[in-house]
């Protein structure tokens, strides 16, 4: 199910982007969240600090939104969004 995202990327620069779920377009809404999905594509990633690691796909909205949590600084996830794991302390 899509959801929205909104955050800032390190030089400042806002957006807010759907994640759709699906691999050929996995956010909508900006082009250098796009960029940073496929580079990022592949690769392992942390869902929460404590795991699980999985591979980043395109269909995986959540090791999605695990790059878009650990590149940028998320500031607003929308209805629908995978739950983040906290840890205790």
């Amino acid at each position: 199910m899509p959801f929205t995202v909104t955050g800032a990327f390190d030089d400042g620069a806002t957006y807010s982007v759907q994640i759709t779920g699906r691999a050929d377009r996995p956010v909508i809404g900006s082009h250098r969240a796009a960029a940073l999905m496929e580079l990022h594509q592949g690769r392992l990633i942390s869902l929460s600090p404590t795991g699980p690691v999985r591979p980043v796909t395109g269909a995986d909205e959540a090791t999605v939104l695990a790059v878009l949590r650990e590149y940028t600084n998320v500031v607003g996830e929308g209805p629908g969004a995978p739950r983040k794991a906290r840890i205790p302390g």
